[in-house]
């Protein structure tokens, strides 16, 4: 070994060829900076040997590099602009210095290369990997673009339209899928790798021409027409703008930023792109972002901590129906065997249906093939016996959202399962602790909340009754992720977490509707101003009527003095006329299926007619004041639930709201939002809406955070920094 410091070793091989290793004292290999200015130094020892013939990049890690430390460079976006520009030259500068060594250069890849690592890798003159790789530059999904190079290297090195697709989406191309794009040269198995790039290097070095044209497209501008780009990055921009909209900037600045770049030197575009990053960093989205990717690894961290998943899974779902159904296909879908109990061949034949169905739409869009299809199938086992659930550890029951039923059914499953077996019910209001008192033993007992549709939303909410034991949530969280969920554990009450803090935001809407706001004028405001997938209104025609309103009485029950019948209520006024959404085909909305059996709506006249009818005022609210008054009663049960510890962090809150709700992203969930919005500016909301009733009433804990000038998230800009190197006085 020649050299070692800061996660990066040089050995020297025969043949005076060196390896320069990732190797840092953690799990994984992290871009900081640090890890550069070691580089760095490494550079420096490598030029020292006049006889050194090639450099082979490795990793001692199952990962080349996951990407950069996005703690730290979270702290760095919010350090003075000057030291931003400097930190991004110098790292341009250390990879500058890599691909521009006076020999060739060749990265070997397994796992994970993202971010500041493909970057890294983009230096060297040749990449193969084996097929765990997964490569990519994911920084649009944090609201900023690549900062060390990647938006210059990459359209050179596989074009521009596959560079603008994968840098736009944040792909993570698989190895064959980097192959085909010319990211990597070669796809060999994993313990062949090294002996592979020697030779790659050796043949490299009998033909420098090779090697030396690779290097040179990198360094040179874009080698495409004027006309073949400006066709290239219009059909871009439209088919960002069209997915994205104007909420998430991080993708159109990342073409503009290729676009204007397209023509330059490697030196000249790698200016342009720091311009780009310094610009996207300083808006609060990208804040929003990073920080629901630290939420994301908090979550990890904290309920994997001293956990092992359970071994020999056994599981059963007892309730057939699309719920029902739904879950049982998450759970075969990770190869874990299920058993789908009901007491009626109906209601088997529909929770089978419903995983039918989601298989044939991944086989028929070539997500999946029919031996794929049929392995999940046969890891479902229908019944209609409790004998086939005596053997199942977990019993995850999803019968209709009715306590007597509940109840009911929970007491039958518990004489008929092993004393041992965990045992949950995915309900979405009723309080763990109510239904536990039908149990002997209520503390292999709690809540597990899943959000319909299941495949596709990514929370379980875990909901801890009072008896709960630690052992039966830490079970329960590790099912979650296994099943490719993200769990939030939260203590019981009526609504949990989520439910409790959107019956808030409807109840908003209501008094809306009732002072005379049109409801598409508040869907379209609440979808295109503040950015949530669905207006109130549509949101209440998918979850039904019929089942806000039966929850709405649970949240009224629950909490008398905030929840409180709406006189002349619209909710009540369609529940009554059985408008019960778009599962009755009309609701605020009617829904109709067009020749290609896609679902259309259209504001439903019934509706209209009805609303019309009621006794409603006419007084002129504008558009921010229709955002204000929507938001302020959920933002204040989010502060009231985590004043009573309903829910233990804004992380988790957060990231439960993001996932279970579709909370913007851009905004990063309630607590983010807080702090970008700033709580002087929030209380100033609150005094013009007092006469509107509890659900617009300061919580107590909001002035002490006023007074203390606190923030949900104020650590995360405090890590240490360490000072730029002097490119200058470098070499």
């Amino acid at each position: 070994m020649i050299y070692q410091h800061n996660g990066i070793t040089l050995t020297l091989h025969p043949n005076s060829i060196i390896e320069l290793c990732f190797c840092a004292s953690g799990s994984v290999n992290k871009l900081d900076l640090n890890t550069l200015t070691s580089l760095n130094s490494a550079l420096d020892v490598i030029n020292t040997y006049d006889d050194c013939r090639g450099v082979i990049l490795t990793s001692n890690k199952a990962s080349f590099i996951v990407g950069a430390d996005i703690t730290q460079f979270l702290t760095l976006f919010n350090a003075p602009e000057a030291e931003l520009i400097a930190w991004l030259q110098y790292a341009n500068h250390v990879f500058n210095r890599l691909e521009d060594l006076a020999i060739p250069t060749i990265s070997v890849l397994s796992g994970y290369v993202l971010g500041g690592g493909c970057e890294c890798v983009l230096t060297t003159d040749f990449r193969i990997g084996d097929t765990t790789t997964k490569i990519g530059l994911p920084e649009t999904k944090l609201g900023i673009i690549p900062g060390f190079g990647g938006t210059v290297r990459l359209p050179r090195l596989i074009g521009v339209d596959n560079a603008l697709e994968a840098i736009t989406q944040g792909k993570q191309l698989t190895a064959n899928q980097a192959l085909s794009a010319g990211l990597l040269d070669a796809i060999v198995e994993s313990d062949s790798l090294f002996n592979s790039a020697i030779t790659t290097l050796s043949q490299a070095i009998k033909h420098p021409e090779i090697w030396q044209a690779r290097r040179a497209r990198k360094t040179k501008p874009l080698l495409l027409a004027e006309s073949e780009q400006a066709l290239s990055f219009s059909m871009a921009k439209s088919l960002v703008k069209m997915k994205v909209g104007a909420h998430y900037p991080a993708p159109l600045a990342a073409i503009d930023t290729i676009m204007k770049a397209a023509n330059q030197s490697r030196d000249q575009a790698q200016q342009i792109e720091t311009q780009s990053f310094v610009t996207l960093v300083k808006l609060p989205s990208a804040h929003a972002l990073v920080g629901l990717f630290l939420n994301d690894q908090f979550i990890k961290n904290r309920y994997t901590l001293n956990k092992t998943p359970p071994a020999d899974k056994k599981i059963a779902v007892i309730g057939a129906g699309i719920m029902g159904g739904g879950i049982a296909y998450q759970v075969a879908s990770h190869d874990i065997p299920v058993i789908l109990k009901d007491i009626q061949q109906e209601a088997l034949t529909l929770g089978l249906n419903e995983v039918s169905g989601l298989l044939n739409k991944q086989l028929s869009r070539g997500k999946i093939d029919g031996p794929r299809q049929a392995h999940v199938l046969t890891h479902i086992q229908p019944t209609l016996s409790y004998q086939d659930i005596r053997l199942a550890d977990t019993i995850i029951e999803a019968v209709v959202e009715n306590p007597t039923v509940k109840c009911a059914v929970l007491s039958e499953i518990e004489t008929q399962v092993s004393e041992h077996a965990i045992m949950a019910s995915n309900t979405s209001t009723i309080p763990i602790s109510e239904l536990a008192k039908s149990l002997n033993n209520p503390e292999r007992f709690c809540g597990m909340h899943f959000f319909n549709p299941v495949h596709r939303m990514p929370l379980v909410e875990i909901i801890r009754g009072e008896k709960t034991s630690q052992a039966t949530i830490d079970h329960i969280t590790s099912l979650a992720m296994s099943l490719g969920k993200t769990p939030v554990v939260v203590n019981d009450c009526p609504g949990f977490f989520v439910n409790r803090v959107l019956f808030p935001y409807f109840a908003a809407f209501r008094l809306l509707i009732r002072d005379g706001v049109d409801f598409v004028r508040i869907d379209t405001i609440m979808e295109e101003r503040f950015g949530w997938p669905m207006g109130p209104a549509y949101l209440l025609d998918v979850v039904g009527l019929d089942t806000a309103y039966h929850a709405q009485q649970v949240m009224n029950q629950g909490y008398p003095t905030r929840f409180y019948t709406i006189e002349h209520d619209v909710l009540t006024l369609l529940y009554e006329q059985k408008l019960w959404g778009k599962k009755t085909q009309a609701g605020f909305y009617a829904y109709t299926t067009d020749k290609k059996g896609n679902v259309q709506k259209t504001p439903n006249e019934n509706a209209t007619s009805l609303i019309k009818s009621l006794p409603i005022s006419t007084s002129t609210i504008t558009d921010d004041e229709i955002i204000e008054r929507m938001m302020i009663p959920m933002l204040n049960e989010v502060l009231l639930c985590l004043d009573e510890n309903i829910v233990a962090t804004p992380q988790e809150a957060d990231t439960a709201l993001v996932y279970g709700l579709g909370f913007p992203p851009f905004h990063g969930g309630p607590c983010q939002y807080l702090d970008t919005l700033g709580l002087d500016t929030f209380i100033q909301q609150l005094t013009k809406y007092q006469d509107l009733g509890p659900l617009y009433h300061q919580p107590a804990s909001l002035k002490a955070m006023q007074k203390a000038h606190s923030r949900f998230y104020h650590q995360r800009y405090q890590a240490d920094l360490p000072s730029v190197p002097s490119i200058e006085k470098e070499h």
